[in-house]
């Protein structure tokens, strides 16, 4: 209270309300992955954002085989034979984020592990899960790209992120099942039996409605049904100044031989081609010069099949081949020619005679080529939409996965038995299923402790971490503040007031305030007389979660006819 000297008229301001709480967010995803550029943590809050700071997805390459149109006729119209994707890492981070928009997602961080020239590596992720930590505002982890590694360095990460999660209180983690392997996910050596309360995984993959993004400049368009020009191989006959060289033109892969057989210095030079087992036999070379048996070739061949093989002078032809009697050596094969029948995407519209009508083609058979993900990205965007529109406190299921075409699996009723519940260490699984009418839905709401009665649900545990968050927040204004009767009735009133809020909107169970909420706090109640002395000031809430309608059991009986 002021100390007032001088004479007038003072006004004082007493404030007998207690501060509000505000709720936090709810639904702040955090993806981890590898970008084209860009590294670290950064927040988005749209797709075109995200393609500033950390550029677009990895371009997709293909191999596009053609055939002619009409086979008779192979220098006519080419038609689309086959389309294949080259190998390579399928970073998946660009397109995740731009179907968690697509799904009602909003702000979220990306948290760029690497860029596309890095090997996918579990300590890229530890070290962006380090740097998470030090993030107030997320509360959703989906580790995305993480899934490239193998499946223990996979299940090792998701024990890292659960463990975050269970650390600081304040997030969840959205899981994917690696590869749909469900048992190696909950096997021995998968995801383990710690912090399963602050985590849910979703199965199976979904197709997606994403297109690839490519470079036409780095799709291939080979021209199939045309016969290729052969190869030509070289091999050596002597290795003097002058010599003759002997070749012979096929086909790529072939293992053509030659024979030199000195025999008979006074008789004729003779030839024999054997095409059965690819191989020229030179006869009585001895004393000869390559001129001489380049003279004697062309006069046998001139009137016998020579079989792909040719003789011809290198140099002078001045040296003898008599040093090389009785040799069989298969000829040296020259590196393959470059293949003139596979080109470019993008050079089919290039130069005088552009082909625009097969161009066409491909851009919409690439078009129709969708991008396959796990389901975590999309499940995320419900998890946003489902706050934004309901709250927290609904179920994140019964709702349709936007921008899919399907499943990658179907799930039958029985099969989802054993993924809904796990009786030996309790880890559910969520399914995704296509159903006849109503499209792709999440079907399943339960964490991965779901043998636990008081967490088994999704929404439960991102209730309860929705209120500790915002009354951890809002009651930071009581530290240092006197420990008496007149803080403690500030703080009650300020905690009550918003567990009423959620009453009155449904996130919590009871007909009455009282039936669904508690608080209380005080000397006798909630604190010792050494508890003040400590300064420590307790303050116990207990609330009745609205839990889903999991299991609708409709029981039906015959009535008899009274009349």
């Amino acid at each position: 209270m002021a100390t007032y000297r001088t004479p007038g008229v003072y006004v004082e301001e007493i404030s007998t309300l207690p501060p509000s709480v505000a709720e936090v967010s709810t639904a702040v995803p955090a993806f981890f992955g590898y970008t084209e550029k860009g590294s670290g943590v950064a927040r988005i809050s749209t797709l075109l954002e995200f393609e500033e700071l950390f550029g677009r997805a990895k371009p997709t390459e293909f191999a596009v085989t053609t055939r002619p149109e009409n086979p008779s006729n192979p220098d006519g119209p080419r038609v689309i034979d086959s389309i294949t994707r080259k190998p390579g890492t399928n970073y998946q981070l660009a397109y995740a984020v731009s179907l968690f928009f697509k799904n009602g997602g909003g702000a979220c961080y990306i948290v760029s592990v690497g860029n596309y020239n890095s090997t996918p590596a579990a300590g890229h992720f530890s070290t962006g899960l380090a740097a998470l930590e030090r993030e107030d505002e997320p509360t959703l982890i989906v580790l995305t790209d993480a899934v490239l590694l193998p499946p223990t360095d996979y299940y090792s990460l998701c024990q890292e992120a659960l463990a975050q999660c269970n650390k600081l209180g304040d997030r969840f983690t959205i899981l994917d099942v690696k590869d749909g392997d469900v048992g190696s996910f909950r096997g021995v050596s998968g995801i383990g039996a710690n912090n399963l309360m602050y985590g849910a995984a979703y199965h199976p993959y979904l197709q997606t409605a994403l297109t690839h993004h490519y470079d036409e400049a780095a799709v291939t368009v080979e021209a199939g049904g045309v016969i290729e020009t052969p190869q030509n191989q070289t091999w050596t006959l002597s290795l003097g100044v002058g010599s003759a060289t002997a070749s012979f033109v096929g086909a790529s892969g072939l293992t053509p031989n030659i024979q030199v057989v000195a025999g008979d210095p006074e008789a004729e030079v003779a030839f024999a081609v054997n095409k059965e087992i690819r191989e020229l036999t030179v006869s009585n070379t001895d004393g000869r010069t390559g001129a001489d048996i380049a003279a004697a070739w062309a006069t046998w061949s001139g009137s016998n099949d020579a079989g792909g093989y040719d003789i011809a002078v290198d140099g002078d032809g001045g040296a003898a081949l008599d040093t090389l009697g009785g040799n069989v050596t298969p000829l040296a094969a020259q590196p393959a020619p470059e293949n003139n029948n596979i080109t470019t995407l993008a050079s089919l519209i290039e130069g005088t005679t552009p082909e625009t009508q097969l161009y066409n083609q491909i851009k919409v058979a690439l078009g129709a080529e969708r991008v396959v993900l796990p389901p975590s990205a999309a499940v995320a965007g419900i998890y946003a939409q489902t706050d934004r529109d309901r709250g927290v406190w609904k179920a994140p299921a019964n709702v349709s996965v936007s921008s899919v075409i399907g499943p990658v699996s179907k799930i039958t009723h029985s099969e989802q038995e054993g993924l809904n519940v796990d009786p030996n260490a309790g880890k559910s699984i969520n399914a995704i299923r296509a159903f006849s009418g109503k499209g792709t839905l999440v079907w399943g709401a339960r964490t991965l402790a779901g043998n636990d009665n008081e967490w088994r649900y999704v929404s439960v545990r991102r209730l309860f971490i929705t209120i500790e968050e915002s009354t951890q927040k809002a009651t930071a204004f009581a530290v240092f503040e006197p420990n008496d009767a007149t803080t403690w009735l500030k703080v009650k009133g300020m905690i009550e007031s918003y567990l009423y809020s959620l009453w009155e909107r449904g996130a919590l169970a009871g007909s009455t305030p009282d039936a669904a909420y508690f608080v209380n706090v005080g000397l006798g109640k909630t604190m010792t007389s050494q508890d003040v002395l400590e300064g420590r000031m307790s303050v116990e809430i207990g609330v009745a979660a609205v839990r889903p309608a999991e299991f609708i059991i409709l029981r039906f009986t015959h009535k008899l006819q009274e009349a």
